[in-house]
């Protein structure tokens, strides 16, 4: 039997299961892109959101409705343009807005009720008109004054999922139309969510398509961005007129709702069967993540902490990359040792074990498979080389057999025996034949 593959296993239920316990009765608001609804995976992500329901996560659903508003204007023969990608028409117009707008909503309550799932549509949602900005008079389209948080909490709390459409109501009941990417965010903000997702029909955020800051790390995507990255990469790529220029709309709500009290903001790819809970339940999931603060980081380690990260070794070990380790090897040298844990889950380690006035070693350096791509590594290398030099040391060596070309890219330089300090040396195991290297710390 493969091991590795029931320790896979085990590391994703392990992951589920916590995650569960984590978003418990807490609120995510879900802005779906029309293109989503439309396509043959639609009833695939309403059967996704019926399991976050069941798990105990309250659910609201924003649909966008852009390509049957304009379908319907369309073949009415009312003519519409955008300024400041904002529809404008005139009067005459948003009746068959409105139609056009409810009708998509009645479609997902249609899922919803497939799925046994009771859902509601409401006119939550106070809105002003835009008016006339810079020469343009903007007419049908509105703005959000408000949102009627008491009502909306009250239906939350009864198990029904609110489902909005993208009209506004001015105080004395006119109708306006509204952003359905703004309005989610809006919802978010006003009724404290967790948090806020949108399922786009774009292909996932990468270098491809955008300038990345410095310190932004991921090889097919860029799983995760804090503000102050996100600031970055808005700055530069303001000037960015290609397609994904949509993308960059939604990132930029997502820094409105995170600098606003939303905890996070995903964009997924709803074009990718299951991305939704891969999104919710994995440390990394399938899109990309904002957050204002930390939600994972290196700290030391706790009794506790040594069965999960023994758990984490024992691939490695199998395949030769780690020395075998025992829970009483871990504990005797306990303030050795740091770990990078995500949401509570335990997903690397390493220690730095003092060798002698002048020197250490980092040795235990291990991990998780699904977060080997996004920098957790050099980032405890990197802690670990700051704190050998908060300590004064100069040197600090690790000992090799697999991952030497991983090290020298972080800026260790190979060595011979002689260089190690001769504690090291006497019990260095000539069967194993590890490669030694050196950083030296300036």
């Amino acid at each position: 039997m493969d091991t590795q593959l029931i320790y896979n296993k085990a590391g994703r239920i392990r992951d589920v299961l916590r995650y569960v316990s984590l978003f418990k009765n807490s609120l995510i608001v879900i802005h779906i892109d029309e293109d989503i609804i439309n396509s043959t995976l639609f009833s695939s992500h309403i059967h996704d959101i019926a399991y976050l329901h069941e798990s105990g996560i309250k659910i609201v659903i924003v649909p966008g409705a852009k390509r049957s508003i304009d379908s319907t204007l369309r073949m009415a023969n009312i003519p519409w343009h955008y300024a400041d990608d904002t529809r404008i028409t005139d009067l005459s117009a948003i009746p068959l807005i409105k139609m056009a707008a409810f009708d998509v909503s009645n479609k997902i309550m249609t899922y919803l009720a497939e799925e046994n799932l009771s859902a509601v549509i409401g006119n939550w949602v106070k809105a002003r008109g835009k008016g006339v900005l810079n020469g343009i008079d903007f007419c049908t389209a509105g703005e959000i004054a408000s949102i009627d948080s008491n009502a909306l909490n009250t239906v939350l709390d009864e198990g029904f999922i609110p489902i909005f459409p993208c009209i506004g109501w001015s105080s004395t009941g006119r109708p306006y139309n509204i952003s359905s990417a703004s309005l989610a965010t809006e919802i978010a903000i006003k009724l404290n969510a967790k948090k806020l997702f949108f399922m786009s029909p774009y292909d996932n955020l990468s270098d491809k398509d955008f300038l990345l800051p410095d310190d932004v790390l991921g090889e097919d995507f860029i799983p995760s961005l804090n503000l102050d990255q996100l600031k970055s990469l808005l700055k530069l790529n303001s000037k960015n007129e290609t397609e994904k220029r949509s993308l960059l709309s939604l990132l930029k709500l997502s820094d409105l709702a995170c600098q606003n009290g939303v905890e996070r903001c995903h964009i997924v790819n709803g074009f990718i069967d299951g991305s939704l809970p891969c999104e919710i339940f994995s440390d990394i999931g399938t899109g990309t993540m904002i957050y204002k603060d930390s939600y994972g980081g290196i700290r030391k380690i706790t009794k506790s902490d040594i069965a999960p990260i023994l758990n984490l070794m024992r691939p490695f070990i199998e395949k030769q990359i780690l020395l075998p380790r025992t829970e009483q090897n871990i504990l005797d040298r306990i303030d050795d040792f740091i770990v990078y844990e995500l949401d509570g889950g335990i997903k690397a380690c390493s220690a730095l074990h003092i060798l002698d006035d002048t020197s250490a070693e980092i040795a235990a350096v291990a991990v998780d498979h699904s977060c080997s791509n996004i920098g957790i590594g050099p980032k405890m290398i990197s802690y670990l080389i700051e704190k050998a030099k908060a300590m004064k040391l100069s040197k600090v060596f690790i000992l090799t057999t697999q991952t030497a070309d991983w090290f020298e890219k972080l800026g260790f330089i190979q060595t011979d025996l002689s260089e190690l300090p001769k504690c090291k040396q006497e019990k260095y195991d000539r069967k194993r034949l590890s490669k030694i290297f050196v950083y030296n710390i300036q």
